[in-house]
């Protein structure tokens, strides 16, 4: 059995719609920093695939000399696993739930790659038609070009986090329950600042940062 996952302590919590992706994960990594200067410690970031994104994290990783191990989101995983289930099976079926579940247990043993194949093989074999088959052609290279963020086997025995759902329940959160109301409207600088001072309340940061603002 893995050990315990550890409890979660000094969480923090920000957004920005007015930073750029780039600026967003740079604060990220001097947070990260701030809280491990030497590098000792196991960074991990959670991820939904999107290849900008990867290149930034990479990039900023390899910038200072971080070893990051960057995990793609498995529900993400599994929303391409399911259409090319459709293409073999009908919606709803008990053969499409039995496809689908003995291939994202393969992939959760870290088998990534071979499942990629046997989607192929299988499509091949049927003589699919393109049209048909274009959902397994999707997953099967969505697999193999992620294969080295698919690592779920080495994660689960690390005792990493594998979803981002925490992540997205934050934006639910943080966000859409303060920003999206009906009928409101914000500039951009007037929805930048009331995050920033949502974020520090959320965080437990707000009496710090109030004396800060008093000061100056």
């Amino acid at each position: 059995a893995p050990p315990p996952r550890p409890r979660l302590v000094d969480k923090r919590v920000w957004a920005s719609v007015e930073q750029e992706p780039a600026q967003v994960v740079e604060e990220m990594f001097l947070e990260a920093e701030s809280r491990d200067l030497d590098h000792r410690r196991e960074w991990v970031a959670v991820v939904d695939g999107n290849r900008h994104q990867l290149d930034l994290l990479g990039a900023a990783a390899e910038l200072r000399g971080v070893t990051l191990t960057t995990i793609v989101d498995v529900i993400h995983v599994l929303e391409y696993v399911w259409k090319a289930g459709l293409s073999l099976h009908g919606q709803g079926t008990s053969a499409l739930e039995q496809w689908v579940l003995e291939r994202m247990l393969q992939i959760l043993s870290g088998r990534a790659p071979l499942v990629a194949a046997g989607m192929r093989r299988s499509a091949t074999r049927r003589s699919l038609p393109p049209a048909q088959r274009k959902a397994i052609d999707e997953a099967a290279d969505y697999l193999l070009s992620h294969k080295q963020y698919l690592r779920y086997d080495h994660y689960l025995a690390r005792g990493y986090p594998i979803a981002s759902g925490v992540i997205e329940g934050a934006c639910r959160h943080l966000v859409n329950i303060r920003m999206n109301r009906s009928g409101a409207r914000w500039s951009v600088r007037g929805a930048e600042a009331i995050l920033c001072l949502r974020a520090l309340v959320k965080s437990g940061d707000f009496d710090e940062y109030w004396k800060y603002h008093e000061a100056r």
